[in-house]
């Protein structure tokens, strides 16, 4: 049985779950230095986002 942690110290209730989201997320990171594809500038990752987000905002305007 996994040791209950402090919220204080811990966002997760037990030893176990905490390990278990460490694993998950190094599983994450990993696949993402291990993507063949070129990466993308921030810049230009955000300004892709901001495009999306106003073309949502004006499909909303449009919707009313």
């Amino acid at each position: 049985m996994s040791a209950h942690l402090s919220p204080i110290d811990s966002e997760f209730e037990t030893e176990e779950q905490a390990a278990s989201h460490d694993r998950w997320f190094r599983a994450k990171v990993q696949a993402s230095l291990d993507d063949p594809r070129p990466s993308i500038p921030h810049d230009e990752a955000m300004a892709l986002v901001e495009q999306r987000l106003e073309d949502k905002r004006k499909a909303r305007r449009a919707a009313r």
